[in-house]
């Protein structure tokens, strides 16, 4: 099975609703609405010539300078019977971090889309438990949001230029 059969299988069920195909190191990766999400996990289980019926991971990243598509929503499949792999993304509005769970055709979903909330407050609307699972309840941001920086910045002991980062290289 090949990444071109499959995205003709996609792109012909789907026609505009997917986008920005691409292959980075050989893996077919995809857009989607985030409303599309559940038709698409489920297409992709349900069709009897592409059988991705493995979830391997549901994830979240940030895109702090894309408005309106802040939270990136990542979906890797696996294919068991082809050993082939793809994934697809969906965006979502920091200001509204909605979209449905997985765990309506996946049940691995749960403690995974558990995960990108507790990191990224991502809200996966119908999940069946959707609480933290590593951090304390009582936390009121999301850390991997990349809305603080990485070391404290009154810090004197280092110098950015013992990093690699600015100055001269002379």
């Amino acid at each position: 099975m090949t990444n071109e059969f499959i995205q003709q299988k996609i792109a012909a069920q789907f026609g505009e609703k997917v986008t920005n195909f691409e292959e980075p190191y050989g893996m077919l990766t995809f857009e989607t609405n985030a409303a599309n999400n559940i038709e698409m996990l489920k297409f992709l289980y349900e069709d009897t010539e592409l059988q991705f019926r493995f979830l391997t991971d549901v994830t979240a990243v940030h895109y702090p300078d894309d408005k309106g598509r802040e939270l990136a929503v990542v979906y890797h499949l696996h294919n068991l019977v082809d050993n082939v792999r793809i994934r697809f993304k969906c965006f979502i509005s920091i200001e509204k971090p909605d979209i449905a769970s997985a765990t309506e055709v996946f049940e691995s979903a749960n403690w995974q889309e558990r995960e990108a909330y507790d990191f990224y407050g991502v809200n996966f609307v119908n999940h069946p438990n959707l609480k933290r699972v590593l951090n304390v309840e009582e936390m009121d941001y999301f850390p991997l949001r990349k809305e603080f920086p990485l070391e404290d910045q009154s810090r004197i002991d280092k110098d950015d230029e013992m990093f690699g980062r600015g100055g001269s290289f002379n």
